[in-house]
């Protein structure tokens, strides 16, 4: 099982169409907690004007994501106008399964954007979809991903020093 991110960045802010267009790729599914929307379920600075570029891209966006907190991910559905699939069970894959049904295109076209790898990149990896982690936007864990961290950190160093390679 491949538990490393295709793709490794600050933030989603920092994924550009060209990259997008450089893997071929056409369909974002997009976490939400730590990944657009901090603790306190505030949505970072600049998403709306990422996604409009990404959106005049042409890319298709949904959101994916764990959460049953139906008023939370509505608040970025609807600022975004994206339709969303919550309680999605990630990293099992049928949140990912419904999330390709719902984009209407071929796997290798879609990638998939979170914080986690215990969740959005294995889960990823195990649809053969692209994988793209991003740093937390909070450095303050939710208690059901305290204990995961240091795992993960451990993880992304390895796969840092094998990129610099």
């Amino acid at each position: 099982m491949n538990i490393y991110p295709d793709l490794y960045l600050d933030s989603i802010l920092e994924l550009s169409v060209e990259t997008l267009n450089k893997n071929n790729i056409k369909g974002l599914m997009i976490d939400i907690d730590n990944t657009v929307v901090d603790t306190e379920k505030n949505i970072i600075d600049g998403l709306e004007d990422w996604y409009k570029k990404i959106k005049d891209a042409g890319i298709k966006c949904i959101i994916l994501s764990n959460s049953s907190k139906i008023a939370k991910i509505r608040s970025v559905s609807d600022k975004l106008e994206i339709p969303y699939i919550s309680l999605a069970l990630k990293p099992l894959k049928s949140g990912f399964k419904r999330g390709i049904k719902l984009l209407d295109m071929d796997k290798e076209n879609i990638a998939v954007v979170g914080d986690q790898i215990f969740t959005d990149v294995i889960g990823a990896n195990r649809c053969k979809l692209f994988s793209i982690l991003v740093k937390p936007i909070n450095e303050q864990d939710l208690w059901y991903t305290k204990w995961k961290r240091p795992i993960e950190n451990k993880i992304l160093e390895k796969y840092k020093k094998s990129n610099e390679k």
